[in-house]
């Protein structure tokens, strides 16, 4: 029975997909560019599920069949034959039913957004810097490996070359899909190149991921907000830029503060410094309550403490294990350039197993 109802559900989306297609080549459609995008993302979406739903009704028909054809068939040898084929036919719509499971799952609405990632050093000074450095050039390889378009909103760097604080932007199909799982604190464990005694060092930074926010989602007011115009800096505060470029934007309601100096344009440091104001507040409205968004922020974030952490990177051992799955690789040099897949894939599959035991609670 309930699978007969899921069957129905899926035929529902059938039915839908088609009658879009169908819209997609109608004459007044074609001539409306709005129109017709709708339509054309609401039926790619579709498209998958009503696949395996024509899949599925054939392989159960071809099951039945040869079941059928078994039961009347004289010629031992041919029954065989046509019972086998029946029983390959049941094991495949085995497979089929796993594969509409997961397919029928709630989506992650922002799945498909834009990101904005927030990397900061946590606990262990300036060896944290260096390690938030090191992620930062991480995913900057694994954006690109994915044709993902990163672009700096603001940065300070230490005199040694480590990194404070960064924030960054990324753009391309499925940016937060492919990077959500990495927000959490992030553990190293290595002899610093500062370190003369050779001890291994434990030190800790954040990545915070946040789904960017289109701008009709979030209204920002502008008596809730303050924006200060400064000179850029550098490392060490040396001044890198003479003119007042640099911009802070401070919201009252929230307290939330962004700022953003990477560009030599005041114009262009304001734009996106709304961005990552607005995604920061689609973050914040879309919690129930203000206890919900510290709870989630801290669950995104922690405290930065040595003993909080999602994954740790020990590099004496050449070995990187995300402790929310217990994976371990070794190949660390290879992770730390960008070669994150494995990681990403294994949380993915860990992600959709959990929802689906929760939906057959």
């Amino acid at each position: 029975m309930e699978e007969d109802k899921v069957i129905a559900k899926l035929k529902v989306i059938s039915d839908r997909c088609a009658a879009l297609s169908a819209k997609l080549a109608d004459s007044a459609v074609i001539g409306d560019p709005v129109q017709w995008a709708g339509i054309a993302k609401e039926q790619a979406e579709l498209s998958e599920p009503a696949e395996v739903y024509a899949e599925y009704i054939r392989v159960r028909d071809e099951m039945s069949g040869a079941a059928a054809a078994a039961e009347s068939e004289s010629d031992p040898e041919m029954r065989a034959l046509l019972q086998e084929e029946a029983e390959l036919c049941r094991q495949k719509l085995e497979d089929i039913r796993g594969r509409i499971k997961i397919i029928l799952l709630p989506k992650d609405r922002n799945d498909d957004r834009n990101c904005i990632v927030e990397i900061r050093g946590g606990a262990g000074g300036e060896e944290a810097a260096l390690f938030a450095g090191q992620l930062y050039e991480m995913y900057l390889s694994y954006c690109d490996r994915h044709r993902l378009k990163c672009e700096e909103v603001d940065i300070n760097r230490t005199e040694l070359g480590g990194v404070k604080e960064v924030v960054f932007n990324v753009a391309g199909k499925g940016a937060y899909k492919l990077l959500k799982f990495e927000s959490g604190v992030h553990r190293v464990q290595r002899v610093p190149e500062t370190e003369s005694q050779g001890r291994v060092h434990t030190s800790t930074a954040t990545v915070a991921v946040l789904p960017e926010a289109e701008d009709v989602e979030v209204e920002i007011r502008d008596e809730d907000i303050r924006v200060d115009v400064y000179r850029s800096s550098g490392a060490g505060g040396q001044k890198v830029n003479k003119t007042e470029t640099a911009i802070r934007i401070t919201h009252f309601p929230t307290g939330i503060v962004v700022t953003c100096q990477d560009e030599r344009s005041q114009l262009k440091n304001k734009d996106k410094a709304f961005k990552v104001l607005r995604t920061r507040l689609y973050d914040y409205y879309n919690s129930r309550n203000q206890s919900e968004q510290d709870a989630r922020r801290k669950s995104l974030v922690g405290r930065g403490d040595r003993s909080e952490r999602i994954r740790t990177y020990n590099f004496p051992q050449g070995r990187v294990t995300d402790h929310r799955i217990g994976l371990s690789l070794y190949s660390i040099d290879s992770f730390m350039m960008g070669d994150i897949d494995e990681m990403v894939e294994a949380l993915a599959v860990a992600e959709r197993e959990n929802a689906l035991a929760g939906s057959e609670d």
